[in-house]
C-alpha cells in the first residue's frame, strides 16, 4: 500500500472535521479504498455518504467516482520491498520513514513557530497517553534540562483534567501533544479541553489526516511503523528531539544558560562517571 501517496492527495487542503474522518479512512485502508463505493467508503469512516461526495469535491474532482480512479493509480504505484527477512525490512522502513521527516524539515517555519509557542509557556505540559507516554517522558527528560517546569501528563480520567488546569492556572500558554495510533479518545479529549482553556497547542503525530491535527495549532507529522506485531516510533522520537531544539534555537540564550546550570550540578553531585 503506497500510504504517502495516498496522504499527498490532501496536502494543503482544508479538511472539515468530518472530511478528515473520511481522508483517515481511506489512509487506513487504501488498497481497499480504491475499489469500494462511496456508500462502503462512508460506511468505513462512519459517516453519510453525501459527505463523501463532498469530500471528493473539496479534493477538486467531480465526484467520488474520479477520487476512487485517483486513488486506484495512487495505490498500483509500488515500491520493489527490500530484501532480507522481515526483521531487516521492518528497520530499512524506519530508515524510509526518517528520510522524509528529513525532507519535510526543509521548511523549517512551522517548526520554528512550533518552538517559539513552546518555548514561551510555564509551565510546559507535555501530553502523551498509553503507547505515547514513553515519548514524551524522553521528550521531558531533556526538555527539564533547558526549560524550569516541564510536566508529564501521561495517566487518563479526572486527574489528568485536574492537571491541565494547574498547568494553565500556573501560568501555561502552550502544550506539547503527543499522539499516536491507535489514538486514545482521552488524548483528543484533553486536545480539546486544553483548546478550550486558551492553550496554544503543538502535536506530534503520525500523518497529517490523524485525529489529533484537529485540534492542534500546528501538527509535526513522522510516520509509524506498523511492520512488526507493535509500532516502531523511530520517527516520531527523532521528532520529538528536533522539536526541542526548535524551542533551544527559539531562546537561546535562556537554553545555554540553564544548560550550564545543570552541567554544574550534576558535576558538584557526581551523578555521571564521566
Amino acid at each position: 500500500m503506497n500510504d504517502d501517496g495516498v496522504v499527498g492527495l490532501f496536502q494543503g487542503v482544508r479538511l472539515t472535521p468530518t472530511q478528515r474522518r473520511i481522508a483517515h479512512s481511506l489512509v487506513q485502508h487504501a488498497s481497499a479504498a480504491a475499489f469500494l463505493s462511496a456508500a462502503e467508503v462512508a460506511e468505513l469512516a462512519r459517516v453519510s455518504q453525501p459527505s463523501v461526495t463532498r469530500f471528493a469535491m473539496a479534493l477538486g474532482y467531480e465526484g467520488y467516482p474520479a477520487l476512487r480512479r485517483r486513488l486506484r493509480e495512487v495505490t498500483s504505484k509500488t515500491v520493489p520491498p527490500p530484501g532480507g527477512n522481515e526483521m531487516q525490512q521492518a528497520v530499512r522502513a524506519e530508515m524510509a520513514h526518517l528520510d522524509r521527516l528529513a525532507d519535510q524539515l526543509a521548511d523549517r517555519d512551522r517548526l520554528a513557530a512550533a518552538g517559539a509557542l513552546l518555548a514561551g509557556s510555564r509551565p510546559l505540559p507535555v501530553l502523551g497517553l498509553r503507547a505515547a507516554a514513553p515519548l514524551a517522558a524522553y521528550f521531558a527528560y531533556f526538555a527539564a534540562k533547558v526549560l524550569p517546569d516541564v510536566r508529564v501528563l501521561d495517566s487518563g480520567g479526572s486527574l489528568l483534567d485536574d492537571r491541565l488546569e494547574q498547568a494553565r492556572a500556573a501560568g501555561a500558554t502552550a502544550m506539547l501533544a503527543v499522539v499516536l495510533p491507535r489514538y486514545p479518545r482521552e488524548s483528543l479529549d484533553a486536545m480539546r479541553a486544553a483548546r478550550s482553556a486558551g492553550l496554544s497547542i503543538v502535536a506530534i503525530t503520525d500523518s497529517p489526516v490523524s485525529p489529533a491535527a484537529e485540534y492542534a495549532d500546528i501538527a509535526l507529522t513522522a510516520a509509524v511503523g506498523a511492520q512488526l506485531v507493535f509500532d516502531l516510533h523511530t520517527a516520531p522520537m527523532a521528532l520529538s528531539m528536533v522539536v526541542l531544539q526548535a524551542i533551544c534555537d527559539a531562546a537561546p540564550d535562556d537554553a545555554q544558560r540553564r544548560l550550564e546550570e545543570f552541567e554544574q550540578s550534576v558535576n558538584r553531585r557526581q551523578v555521571f562517571v564521566s
